[in-house]
């Protein structure tokens, strides 16, 4: 079995990140490639530095790839479903092929939990429906926002947009009680309004919330979801990496598990789920890599 320096488990900003640093370090690096990056869905991103007029998920991520390529890492298509102690390092299975690494990179991110809206995921690639206020937030600014929830994450997000909106609804699809502090929410002028998901509607320009009995339909210029997260790290989790609640991966400095020699960038780790906080996590874990193999 051939055996990398390193095997990288992921494709999105993270995983390619520190497979160029490790390719500039003259080690071996092969990324495994397990499906489409949450960064993929990003229409235009006005936040990535070095990118003033703002770039597309897809074409941030082509560039990431041809620059780990560029300096010799190695790409393959494949989910890792397994993961294993060797006396070389560590085994990670895909499909019933077998790949060896020195150390292993988790680069897995996270999955966005999504309405079953008709057209949701056209919405999202239009801007429609946006994920992730802090990354766009600033677009949002003076027009009419809607906020979906089903916790208290809805209502810390509403918060956090009504410093940008003209308006800031929270659709919400659970208990009042369960929002948390409402009373911030209505200090902000911030509207609570309970919901079921067949009011919504998907238009070609706006959302719609359909009126009930007495009430009058609402307009919104966008929807922001915020029902959380799925995070990718059952590959390691199940294997004894520390983490939180929320399954989310647990580091040290150097961006290290628990589980010595295996690191955790990105989405999967705690922190913000920012592309620059990728690249900054990334950065760190392949120098500390380089730095042990030089030992």
């Amino acid at each position: 079995m051939d055996i990398f320096d390193a095997v990288i488990v992921g494709a999105g900003p993270a995983g390619l990140t520190a497979a160029s640093y490790l390719g500039r370090f003259r080690r071996r690096a092969l990324v495994l490639d397990g499906g489409r990056p949450r960064a993929s869905w990003i229409p235009t991103s006005h936040n990535t530095p070095g990118f003033p007029g703002g770039v597309g998920g897809v074409e941030l991520l082509d560039r990431l790839r041809d620059q780990a390529l560029r300096y010799g890492a190695q790409v393959r298509q494949g989910e890792a479903d397994e993961l294993k102690r060797t006396a070389e390092g560590f085994e990670v299975g895909l499909g019933g092929e077998k790949v060896g690494g020195r150390f292993v990179v988790m680069a897995t991110g996270v999955i966005d939990k999504k309405p079953p809206l008709a057209g949701i995921d056209e919405a999202i690639l239009r801007s429609l429906v946006r994920i992730c206020p802090i990354c766009d937030a600033y677009e949002a600014i003076d027009q009419t926002i809607a906020v979906l929830g089903d916790s208290d994450l809805g209502a810390r997000e509403a918060l956090f947009l009504a410093d940008y909106a003209k308006r800031v609804t929270l659709l919400s699809l659970t208990e009042r009680s369960a929002l948390g502090d409402v009373s911030a929410l209505e200090a902000r002028g911030v509207e609570i309004l309970a919901v079921s998901l067949p009011d919504l509607s998907l238009e070609p320009r706006s959302i719609v919330l359909a009126g009930g009995k007495g009430s009058r339909s609402r307009q919104f210029d966008y929807l922001y979801l915020a029902l959380g997260c799925e995070t990718e790290s059952r590959l390691v989790v199940k294997w004894g990496a520390n983490h939180d609640e929320q399954g989310t991966l647990i580091v040290d400095d150097h961006q290290q598990t628990s589980v010595d020699g295996l690191y955790a960038v990105g989405d999967v780790v705690r922190g913000l789920n920012q592309m620059a906080v990728a690249f900054g996590e990334a950065a760190v874990a392949a120098t500390d890599i380089h730095n042990r193999l030089r030992k």
